[in-house]
Order: C-alpha cells, then structure tokens, then sequence
C-alpha cells in the first residue's frame, strides 16, 4: 500500500479531472441550448445581407449591444468600487458577540480570493441590472439623432423635439440610476454586515462602526440626489398628465403639482446635504430626518395638496380653471393629429337631385361602387380561385384607366393557400408549390348578367380584357403575400408549379427574381435545419448549387423586420405597375410623448399597429414589396417630419433616396387606419373654443354603421376581463374609397370618405352634420376636407335612411320574399356620395343561396334622393326611378338579363333549366284557383333555378309567384265585399 503523501497527487489529478468535466458538461449544455439561437442570429444576418441591408441588423446590434454593455461596465465598477471600499473599512478587530462566526467564516473564505469574489459578486449584479438596458436601443437612437419640430410648448417654451427624442431616455437613465443606487446600498450594507462593520446586537453606539455609516451615508445622499434630478424631469412630463379635463399640464398640474415638485427638488438637495453631513456626526439622526421630511413633503406636497386644489377649486368651476390649458390641448392634438390642416368648407344641402345635375357629374354616378369589398371576397374565391390552393384574403379598393377613363376596381391578389394543396408532403409544400397567381380585378360598378363581378383582368393563365393594359401583368407569381408563413425553396434540381387551371393543366417555371438567401453549403443547410426545425433541408436530394430559401414571405412581417420601429397599418394592398405586383404599405412614425396632446382611444382603429396609445402620428413612409422578387423600398413620403428624419439620420441605407415613380404615386392611397384616427378625433377638436369644447356644444361623432341588414345598425360592446359588458355603443361606419366630384371641384378626385353626425352619449342623434374627405390623387394627395352641412331641415344620416328603408312597402315586400326558399339577402355597404349639392344614397343588395359554396350575386340595389326611395333591379332603373326625366346613360350596366321569354323557351326546354316566367299570361282573367295553382308552379320553378345555381331566374319566378298571389288576394277581397253587401 501507497503512503498517504504519495496519493495526494492523484487525488488532485482526480479532482481536477472532475472539476474539468464538470466545466466541459456545462459547455456542452449550453452550447446544444444556445445553438438554434445562434442559428437564427446567423440567418437574420444572411437574410439582411440578402437584401443589402445588412448596415441595418448592425445598427440595430451594436445599438443593442453597445447599450447593454455600456451600463453593464457602469453598474459593475460602481459596485466594484464599493465592495472594495466595504471590504477596506472592515473593522481589523471587533469586541466577540454571537454574530463573530459568521462574519468569521466569510473572512477565512475570502481572505485569499477577495478580488475574485467580489468580482464574480459584482459581474453577476452587473449583468442582472444592465443587460436588460439593451431594450432601450430605440430611446437611445432617438436621443443622438435629436430632430427640432419647430413648435415649443406652452408651459416650460421648450421645442417638442426634447420631449419626443431626449426625454424618455433621461427619464429611463435617472429611473435605472436610483435602482442601480439601491441595489448597490442594499449589496453593501450586506457586505458590512459580513465584514463586521455592522451588528444587528450590541450597543446601541457601536452597531455600525463611523467608517459604515460615513459609506452608507454618501450612498444614501446619492439616491437624495438622484431623487432630486428624478422631480427635476417629472416637471416635464406634466405635459403628458392625465389628471384634468384633458391631456397637459392643466390647472392643478400648473399651480399646485409644478410647485410641489419644486418644493421636493429643494428637499431632496437639502437631504443630501443631510447626509452628507452625517458623515462627520454620530448616529443616524440626518438620515432619519432627512427621510421623514422627504416623506412628509412628498405627501402633503406632492399629493394631497394637489388632491384638495382640483377637489375645491377646480371641479366647481372646471370650465373657468381648465379655460385656457383646454385651449392649449386644442392647439397642440390638431397639430399633432395632422388635423390643423383642415379645409372647412359649407356644403348647401337640397334634397333634391335634378337630371342635369345627373348629367353634369356622369363620372361620379358611373363610378358609384356597387361591388362591396366585404361580400365580394366569397364571389371573387368561387369564380376566380380556380383550385383550392388559391385563396383570395383580402379585397381592396383602388382605381385604374379602363376603356380610356379613370375606374375604380375592387381587386385581390390570388394567393398560395399552403394547407389545402394537393398532398402534404414536404417537398409539395416548399419546393413544388412555391407561390401564388396573378390578381383578379373588376370595376366597382359593373356587373355581368348573373350579378357576379365583370372581370377586367381575371383567370388563370391571367389576362387583362381590352381596355384593361393598365391592369395587365407580366409577372403574376406572387412570392410574396399576404399572410403568406414559411419557407420556399427556389432553385432546386426539380420545376416550381406555375399555376394550375380549371382543366387541371399545369406550367412549370423557374425562378429568376433576386430574392432568397443561398442554401448551397452544409453549415448554411444546418442553420436553416435549426431555424425551422426540419432536417429535410440537409439531407433533401432537391437541394442543388443554386437553391436559395425564401422567407418572411408576409409583407408586413418582412417590413416590421426590417423597420421594427415603425408602425404599420392593417391593409396592405397590391396595385400592377408596369406589369409588375407591387405590395403597398403605409408606414407610420409615431410617439406619446407630444406635449399637450390627447392620446387617440385604441378602440378607433379596429386593428394593426395604430391599435395603442399614441398622440402623434404621421403616414410618412411608405413600403413598396415586389411580390415577385421580394425587393423592398422605403420611400419618405413627408420630408416635414421630424421623427422620419431621424430615422433616415439613423439608418440611412434602408431608406430610398429616389422618390417614387408617377405610376407609383398613382395608386398611393391615404391609409385607412389614419384615417379612423383622424375622423373620430376630429368630432370633438373641430371646435376651438374652450368653452364650447368644455360642453361639446357643437361635437360630432363618425355616423353609426347601418349594419349588415336593412332597418338595423350594428352594435359593439366593451368587454372587461372578467368577461363584463361596461358599456355598449352603435359600431361606426368604416372608411370607403370613393371616386367622385366634390363640390366645387372641377375633376373627379378619388378619395377616402366618412360621415358625421351629431355627438350624443346614447347614440340617439343620426342626423347628418358633415363629412370628411382626404384626396388620393398625386397632385392633391394628403389635402383634408370637411365638408358642413347648412340645411333648413334635417337630413338624414346613413343609418337613419337605413332604418327608413323598412318603412317603404315595395323594398320590404321584395327583401322579405327573396330571403325565403333557401336564398339570404345581403345588405352592400351603404354609400353616401355628394353630387352638386345634394346627396345620393346607395345600397346594393345580393341575393346568396344558403350551402357553403354560395355565391353572392347582385340582384338589387336601392337610391334614395331626398325623400325618394326606390328599388329596382338595376342602379340604372332605381336612380331612373328616383329621378323620372333622367335620360343619361349612367354607365353600370345591367344587373340581370331577362331574356326573351319566346327566343328563350325553346331553350330552356332543351337544357333542362326552367322556363322563365309569361308575364303575358291572362292572369286577370283566372280564378283564385287558378292563380294559386299557377303560384305554386312559379314557386316549383324558383326552386329548380335555385337548385340549378341561377339566382337571377330564381328571383324571377318568386316574384311572378309574388304577383299571382297579389291577384289572388284582391279577388279574394273583392269577393268578400260583394258577399257583405249582398248581406246588407
């Protein structure tokens, strides 16, 4: 056997062998936890660098990175710092007592490592405290890259810039300076304690030595101190306070709470000296009064001061004291909503609309949109989605020369619908079927014979109609899209699907954009293995020297992450130029940080990122994405905006410096969700005197939506967590894009509309008070209009005709027997459109069988002038109707043909289809009996059409039925007249 000094060696070699395996166990456990991370760090950067933007992901990490370790150093040598000043005023010898053992064993422990130990101390709060920081990269970038408004407050005559840029960093860097301050005093009054410089038992002199107390001190004036910069700062912020009438430095702000944060500045300077101080005394006396003293200011001071002026002095005569800062709220949201660039204009309202009138303004009525976009999304998928794997999202709105004059259409991009194609299997799912098809589009106001959509561009292989070359389109694969998730592979050893048609033919292609990022090397294949978590992308034989991946293919997805600093509005759209798809997305730079301004309620925009608080918000950049090769471009659309020029300041290359091309600019819409915004503040800050504006004497609200059916408006309710309905009110009227002659205009202008009427808590008022208008047009884009209605009478709202619509027999005789035998009336949006100086009410109805492959058709629409209201079959006969010495040729077309019943028999017999209804029948001649048998029949053959997929003759032959039992029941009245009088 070995002596014992002999096999101490081995057992250092034992240990440090365990030592060095458990170290290398560690490394592996985070490198195989770490690793998917590192995959995707990696992959961002190859995705950037694909688009040449990679200077962007830089900025945005080192602006990360230089944050976190930046306050990570700061917070690691002040608590460095003190440990080691805790550490050299350690008492070399201390009276025993039952707290010795403990500090003794920390000294034996550290005696020998003390620097080590208080590093690892100090890394490990160091890295808790500061790298959190790292979040802070946009407040850090909006303080270098300051821009001036031009515009100071009211209250301190400060620029707004130093509020939106500077303050919030400020405000973050003094909040983090007091909790790094007091995590530090809590760390080393703890090392004292274990140093013995501190003892929970003993005298009451000697617990904490004067070398202690004069370190503690310093640390706790310096927290004072911090305080004191902290009250300094909230000075400012009142400018944001929520406590008056409206958002600002109100009355109670301005005469009691700016005092008091004056007063507490004063004290927390006068507490450091305190402290300070107490360095040379004995005792913790300073301290105690220094903190007693800021408590008692800070509560009768700050808080119940305040509390007692706007009690007693401000809610008695709140219209009086808050007078002139409600003036200064005013000025400041309509600068800062966009909304002091306001046209008024008076609209001189006539409830009636004569044929010249008509005639004078035939592009308007011609362009009236009778396909709405809500209804035409089924229509559009069952006649233009071809297969199953193409779906249609969304249906948007724009406007293009057709047949030589300006038209708007409704249009949506056919889309890849990844989990309904053909099989599942990976290779279908990413490197077969890689993209969707071309964009079906239509006119908005014409309609082919069944009531369906008359495509200008449609079908698969897409084409464009004579008169439709603006719509043409020469690169119909969409890469990019609209909800479109995963991956593609491009350049793979086997042909992408082209397309598909409705006689299952298929085209194969290649890709050639410039999209994609390189798959052709094993470290590149493992990342992206890693990434999306499937080893098919390492192991595939598809996978060739050219293969690229494409992801990110949404194209709001790939915008936030390339400008996740910006907010985007919820409906991006596709528009053709020059034969290309082109996403378009409207970019908003925003803040709630401008002073004096009210925060827009989040439930004004229905979704997207406008759905927070924000109170200055502008749409100055928009995001053009080819939809084939996935080349994105930010163009600055408002050079007179500060914050987008900061934005340019800090990342320069992602911005465009070319301004966009005039095909471009011509399918520049004015973003809906600013719109929303702008439409409902404006209800209450169209009024400029405080006093009006204290009783909302004057105040409008967006109109109340007519709903989805005919006499009823649409509800909506606000929902705690709990699951509790707090308050219900009538939804409003959306946005429509509309194109159109405003009065005193001499072209048409295609622009986005919303009505008003009268505020009122209980939406009892529907009348109509005004509109708002915002032109798209190049030449005149971004121009706000409201137009104010002068009527002797009221006029009527559009849910207020809505429910007038009921009240007229014929609309409610027609809509009642066409949502009977298996079919549903379809209520269009309600559009109001100004022509001269009267107004011309639409609403479009579509007839839709019930079975899940239905398909909207427009059957009817009604046109209400003043107090005329009439329905027919088409808009052309109901505005005929509704204006009898009409003459003109509106345009639209005709809703339904009816053919001949003599040329049609013949054929119909032979195709199976039922016949169409004999109005020549000599019905008056008829018995009931006869005229109920004959009912019944049309009724028989309304059935048979419904069956064979015809709504136009369906509707038909219920109304035939209709006017046979009308017969029927007069004879059947007239009968029972003459039996009375025979009694008689």
């Amino acid at each position: 056997m070995q002596p014992p000094e002999e096999m101490k060696p081995r057992r250092r070699r034992t240990n440090r062998a365990r030592v060095l395996l458990g170290f290398g166990g560690l490394a592996v456990f985070l490198f195989f936890t770490s690793i998917r991370g590192l995959a995707g760090f990696w992959t961002d950067y190859l995705w950037f660098d694909s688009l040449s933007l990679s200077s962007v992901w830089a900025s945005v990490l080192w602006a990360k990175i230089g944050l976190g370790l930046l306050f990570t150093a700061i917070f690691f040598v002040a608590i460095w710092i003190s440990l080691f000043i805790a550490d050299r005023l350690a008492p070399k010898v201390r009276p025993p007592g039952p707290e010795d053992e403990l500090s003794r064993r920390w000294q034996q422990f550290t005696a020998s490592r003390s620097i080590l130990v208080r590093s690892v101390i100090s890394l490990l709060f160091a890295l808790l405290v500061g790298a959190g920081v790292s979040s802070q990269w946009q407040s850090w970038l909006f303080f270098t890259n300051r821009v001036d408004f031009g515009i100071v407050d009211q209250q301190f005559g400060i620029d707004v810039g130093f509020y939106v840029f500077q303050l919030p960093f400020l405000t973050f860097v003094v909040n983090w300076a007091f909790a790094a301050i007091l995590v530090i005093l809590v760390v080393t009054t703890i090392e004292h304690y274990l140093n013995g410089g501190i003892r929970l038992q003993g005298q009451a002199g000697s617990r904490v030595t004067p070398q202690v107390k004069a370190h503690l001190s310093l640390l706790l004036g310096l927290l004072a101190l911090i305080k004191g910069v902290g009250y300094y700062l909230d000075r400012y912020e009142l400018t944001l306070s929520e406590r008056g009438f409206v958002t600002g430095a109100t009355y109670t702000d301005v005469k009691a709470q700016l005092p008091a944060l004056q007063l507490l500045m004063i004290v927390s300077v006068f507490c450091f000296g305190l402290l300070i101080f107490n360095i040379w005394r004995r005792g913790f006396t300073y301290p105690i009064i220094a903190v007693g003293l800021w408590a008692l200011v800070a509560s009768l001071a700050g808080t119940i001061y305040p509390a007692l002026v706007q009690r007693f002095q401000v809610e008695p005569s709140e219209s009086t004291k808050e007078a002139p800062y409600i003036e200064r709220n005013i000025e400041m949201t309509r600068i800062a909503m966009g909304l002091d660039r306001v046209t008024p204009r008076d609209f001189d309202y006539e409830p009636t609309l004569s044929a010249s009138e008509i005639e004078e303004n035939l592009a308007t009525v011609r362009n009236v949109r009778l396909l709405d976009p809500a209804v035409m999304r089924d229509t559009f998928q069952q006649t233009q989605g071809i297969k199953s794997f193409y779906d249609f999202r969304d249906i948007d709105v724009d406007r293009y020369e057709i047949d030589g004059r300006t038209t708007q259409v409704v249009l949506a991009a056919r889309e890849l619908k990844q989990t309904d194609l053909p099989n599942s299997s990976w290779e279908s799912e990413h490197i077969a079927f890689t993209h969707g098809y071309g964009i079906a589009a239509a006119p908005a106001n014409a309609i082919d014979a069944n009531g369906r959509p008359d495509y200008a561009l449609a079908d698969i292989p897409v084409a464009a109609r004579s008169g439709a070359d603006s719509l043409e389109v020469d690169m119909p694969g969409l890469y990019i899209g609209e909800g479109l998730q995963g991956y593609a592979i491009v350049g793979a050893t086997r042909d992408e699907v082209d397309f598909q048609d409705n006689d299952d033919r298929t085209e194969v292609t290649r890709y050639d954009g410039a999209d994609g990022v390189e798959i052709n090397s094993l470290p590149r294949k493992l990342a992206f293995a890693l990434r999306f978590a499937e080893p098919n992308l390492v192991v595939s034989g598809e996978l060739g020297s050219d293969s690229r991946i494409l992801y990110k293919r949404d194209v709001v997805d790939r915008a936030k992450t390339l400008a996740p600093f910006l907010k985007f509005d919820s409906d991006p759209y596709p528009a053709v130029i020059d034969g290309k798809v082109m996403w378009i997305l409207d970019a908003y730079t925003s803040t709630d940080m401008f002073p004096y301004a009210e925060r827009v309620n989040p439930r004004a925009v229905r979704k997207g990122d406008l759905r927070s608080s924000v109170n200055y918000v502008r749409n100055s950049i928009k995001v053009v994405v080819d939809a084939y090769d996935g080349t994105p471009n930010f163009y600055v659309v408002d050079d007179a905006d500060p914050i987008a020029k900061s934005y340019q300041l800090q990342f320069p290359n992602l911005f465009s410096e070319e301004t966009p091309s005039t095909e471009l600019t011509e399918h520049f819409r004015y973003p809906e969700d600013l719109f929303r915004m702008q439409t409902e503040m404006w209800g209450r800050y169209r009024i400029t005197e405080a006093s009006e504006f204290y009783d909302a004497a004057g105040a409008w609200s967006v109109a109340q939506d007519p709903g989805n059916s005919i006499g009823q408006t649409a509800v909506e309710s606000v929902i705690d967590a709990s699951g509790n309905i707090i308050s219900s009110s009538e939804v409003r009227i959306a946005p429509q894009y509309l194109l159109m002659r405003l009065p005193g205009d001499e072209d048409e202008s295609f622009v986005i509309f919303r009505p008003f009427v009268p505020f009122s808590d209980d939406d009892s008022r529907k009348n109509l008070e005004g509109f708002m208008v915002v032109h798209n047009d190049p030449e005149r884009y971004g121009e706000i209009e409201v137009y104010e209605i002068r009527s002797s009478t009221p006029v009527d709202g559009p849910a207020l005709f809505n429910s007038n619509i009921q009240t007229e027999e014929e609309i409610s005789e027609r809509v009642t027997l066409l949502n009977q035998n298996g079919s549903t009336v379809v209520p269009g949006n309600l559009l109001l459109i100004p022509v001269e100086n009267s107004l011309l009410y639409v609403r479009p109805l579509y007839i839709e069988a019930t079975g899940t492959t239905a398909v909207p058709e427009l059957q009817l629409v009604i046109v209400g002038v003043g107090p005329e209201v009439k329905i027919a079959d088409s808009f052309e006969a109901a505005l005929a109707a509704a204006i009898p010495d009409l003459q003109a040729d509106v345009g639209s077309g005709p809703i339904s043909a009816s053919p001949d019943p003599e040329s049609s028999s013949e054929d119909d017999s032979s195709s199976g289809a039922p016949a169409e209804p004999d109005d020549r029948d000599s019905s008056d001649e008829l018995s009931i009996e006869e005229l109920l048998a004959k009912s019944r029949e049309a009724f028989d053959r309304a059935d048979a059409a419904l069956r064979a997929g015809d709504l136009a003759g369906y509707q038909r032959w219920v109304e035939s039925a209709a006017g046979y039992i009308a017969k029927a029941q007069r004879l059947l009245g007239q009968a029972s007249s003459r039996e009375e009088a025979d009694s008689a």
